[in-house]
């Protein structure tokens, strides 16, 4: 019998999300806008609509970081780690080890070439965090658009600024206008999307990145230095000066989130 976790319980599980596995309040707030697109589909999407998450739940030891919000779908969340991901295993499974955390397995690991679902199973296909990580793109919007019912749709979160990571697993960084172009090629329709952050956003992103090149020694210093006394005035900056005052045409977020139908 499937378990039904109350109002309290999703609550809590995304506070998780957001304060141990995403980060959002100290390093990375871009996050926040896949935690609040995810809320609101899941709210959203009928009850009993067949869901599909590509994720990379290797991970976290196979659990399926959005699968609680879920419960009211049929949903299926296929592990799309590749082979070479199993070297470096479930290197963030600590970060599920919170008595918060709601810990639903994923239904099964699949190659993106082949998930071993039918056609137009999906009324919405989640695609969050993962389309840089897979090596053929082609094979990959193909398949969204393969899984989807007429009239279905897509939802894609993508970074636009990242360090090379998951190394040799890291293969493209599309821009929103990008992204809008391969998802009509693949015969969706995009809808609007939605950027997240600014440029000091931006430099507070690449500063965290930095620290990491720092011995331990020094690295203990200069992490203090920063989280206590620049990264609360950068994200003030990034929400105070949103506009680039000497160049029209011109953005820097640092994510973004999509979505698409299947005519």
């Amino acid at each position: 019998m499937k378990t039904v976790h109350t109002a309290e319980q999703l609550d809590a599980h995304e506070a998780f999300l957001a304060e141990k596995v995403f980060q959002i309040y100290d390093k990375w707030p871009h996050f926040r806008q896949l935690l609040t697109w995810i809320r609101k589909l899941a709210e959203t999407t009928p009850a009993g609509a067949t869901v599909v998450s590509l994720e990379r739940t290797l991970l976290y030891g196979g659990i399926s970081l959005v699968a609680p919000f879920f419960q009211r779908h049929d949903f299926i969340s296929i592990d799309c780690s590749p082979e070479s991901a199993d070297r470096r295993g479930a290197y963030n499974v600590a970060l599920v080890d919170d008595p918060r955390c709601i810990r639903i397995a994923h239904t099964h690991r699949a190659d993106i070439e082949a998930t071993g679902l039918g056609d137009g199973v999906a009324d919405l296909v989640l695609v969050p965090n993962l389309v840089h990580h897979v090596a053929d793109q082609d094979a990959l919007f193909a398949e969204m658009a393969r899984l989807l019912k007429p009239h279905g749709r897509v939802f894609v979160f993508e970074p636009i600024l990242r360090e090379l990571h998951q190394i040799p697993d890291d293969y493209i960084r599309y821009t929103p206008y990008g992204m809008r172009s391969v998802l009509s090629k693949a015969g969706l329709v995009p809808g609007d999307f939605e950027v997240e952050g600014g440029p000091f956003q931006a430099i507070s992103y690449c500063w965290i990145q930095a620290l990491q090149y720092f011995p331990l020694e020094k690295r203990t210093e200069m992490e203090r230095w920063y989280f206590e006394e620049h990264f609360p005035q950068l994200m003030e900056w990034d929400n105070d000066y949103k506009d680039n005052l000497l160049r029209e045409h011109t953005a820097f977020p640092v994510s973004f989130a999509i979505t698409a139908h299947k005519p």
